[in-house]
């Protein structure tokens, strides 16, 4: 059965980013140190990450995408990540959210939708029986857990305090109720997946 999934790294103290994110340094300063798990160990903006993802990391990465057919994504992440160099990184459709869906390039295998339950719509269908993955930023995960599309949430937690930059759950006023439902670690993560209760 179709799921909608999503997931997002952040720090200890909350922050998905460090300070002053944006194009040449999506994760703020400092916030490399997020996704030391994604690249198998230490690396920088300035240098580009040479690791490979092991361990647990790759296990919860490869057990993700055998799952998802299809990505949800939001306007600021796409700019921040500088477009993934202007080729979806995924291999599966891949729709953008934003207020300005004409102003947005006709290449690299993403769709600019404008709004949150278009994107969700053609997401269920282009993944088929596949589960539609919510990525960040914390602004689309935020709305989709609001709406109520959420079956499951993967939060996984760098062992780092940042002490600045935006938080996932900034201004989130309603109540949530969550099942843990899986857990897997690494020394740069811990990948706790639970279910979305309504």
């Amino acid at each position: 059965m179709q799921k909608v999934v999503a997931g997002i790294t952040t720090s200890l103290d909350g922050y998905i980013t460090g300070p002053n994110d944006g194009p040449g340094r999506g994760l703020g300063e400092g916030g490399e140190r997020l996704h030391y798990w994604v690249f198998g160990g230490p690396w920088t903006y300035a240098q580009e990450a040479r690791g490979k993802v092991t361990g647990a990391d790759k296990e919860y990465l490869d057990a993700s995408s055998k799952r998802v057919g299809a990505v949800i994504g939001g306007r600021n992440t796409f700019e921040a990540a500088e477009a993934w160099g202007g080729q979806n990184p995924f291999g599966v459709p891949f729709f953008i959210v934003t207020h300005r869906p004409d102003d947005s390039p006709a290449e690299g295998g993403f769709t600019f939708v404008g709004g949150l339950d278009e994107a969700l719509d053609r997401a269920r269908t282009a993944a088929a029986s596949k589960d539609v993955s919510v990525m960040g930023g914390a602004d689309v995960i935020r709305q989709v857990l609001l709406a109520g599309h959420v079956d499951e949430l993967t939060i996984s937690i760098a062992p780092i305090v940042l002490g600045d930059g935006k938080r996932l759950f900034e201004g989130f006023r309603e109540p949530l109720t969550l099942e843990h439902l899986q857990l897997r670690q690494s020394p740069y993560a811990t990948h706790i997946t639970y279910g979305v209760i309504r």
